[in-house]
């Protein structure tokens, strides 16, 4: 993914210690009203009916925001950017401001943005809050940054929200880490619609994905702050494979720790720091990389 915009944007984000602390991000230099209440998206991949995202549909609700859920039907970790193409979709209706696509994160963002809000884009995507991170190669295959890449790809901000660390959950810690982790969302989207005033929340093409550590016993502690960051290029997990005899395999998988990329996703959340990492809907490279793939076909002809 690219990282050619990340200087901007951690200038955009870190120039002042409100989403690092306790303090409330106030409105944008010089200006008066104060911001209007955001049209969100809130999706995931963990289903509609996940804790995660009932608990960030309330805390973005509590602060004022227009919130409609289009999430899938069931669990779909791991669908990372998975798309249907042609055939149907089952789609319910369960109750006000809920639909729940049979499909992965993708399609529900794809059917949200094509009939729920056919008349109007929302102003954000917001998908999470995730049962567990998505650092590193989890990010790559992840359902919660997969919703949120389908948002970019149509030209919609868009925010992936996760929780948890690099070790095996215990799941009241995680449950318990995203309420502080919901705080932080809304500050951060706070912060970014302060700074837009009538604008994008975010530059074009750019979106985030934030993971918020467990912090403390019981996982309630404060981050020790926040860090944009780049994607750490470790796989965290590794595959096994057993012969079963009868043509199946058993597959299992345990972590694989690696040493933490300096000024990464993964090293940052180690640390007990929230991660912003900047993402973008395609897998360019940066220039350098571009010279150097120019330099290595050289020549080549068909």
């Amino acid at each position: 993914m690219r990282r050619t915009r990340v200087l901007p944007l951690a200038a955009l984000l870190l120039c002042t210690p409100a989403l690092t602390g306790t303090a409330s991000v106030g409105a944008a230099p010089g200006a008066g009203d104060a911001p209007r209440p955001l049209r969100i998206l809130l999706t995931n991949d963990d289903g509609y009916a996940a804790p995660g995202l009932r608990m960030l549909f309330q805390r973005l609700t509590a602060a004022g925001h227009e919130v409609t859920v289009v999430a899938p039907l069931t669990d779909q970790s791991g669908a990372g950017t998975r798309l249907t193409s042609g055939g149907t979709v089952r789609v319910e209706h369960p109750e006000p401001r809920v639909w729940a696509v049979d499909g992965t994160p993708g399609d529900s963002v794809s059917f949200g943005l094509a009939a729920v809000f056919r008349d109007r884009a929302p102003d954000l995507v917001v998908s999470g809050t995730n049962f567990g991170p998505n650092v590193a190669a989890l990010a790559t295959h992840s359902g919660t940054v997969g919703g949120a890449i389908a948002a970019l790809e149509r030209g919609v901000p868009a925010i992936a929200v996760s929780t948890g660390e690099l070790a095996v959950p215990v799941p009241q810690q995680i449950l318990n880490a995203m309420r502080p982790t919901n705080d932080f969302t809304v500050k951060l989207i706070d912060r970014l619609r302060a700074r837009a005033g009538n604008g994008r929340l975010l530059p074009a093409g750019v979106g985030l994905n934030v993971n918020h550590p467990v912090v403390g016993a019981d996982g309630r502690g404060t981050a020790r702050g926040a860090a944009v960051t780049s994607q750490d290029p470790q796989p965290v997990l590794a595959a096994t494979y057993t012969d079963a005899g009868d043509g199946t395999w058993k597959v299992g998988v345990a972590l694989a720790p690696a040493p933490n990329r300096r000024g990464g996703d993964a090293e940052a959340v180690t640390a007990d720091r929230v991660s912003i990492a900047p993402i973008s809907p395609d897998w360019n490279t940066d220039t350098a990389d571009a010279t150097r793939i120019a330099l290595l076909v050289a020549g080549l002809r068909p």
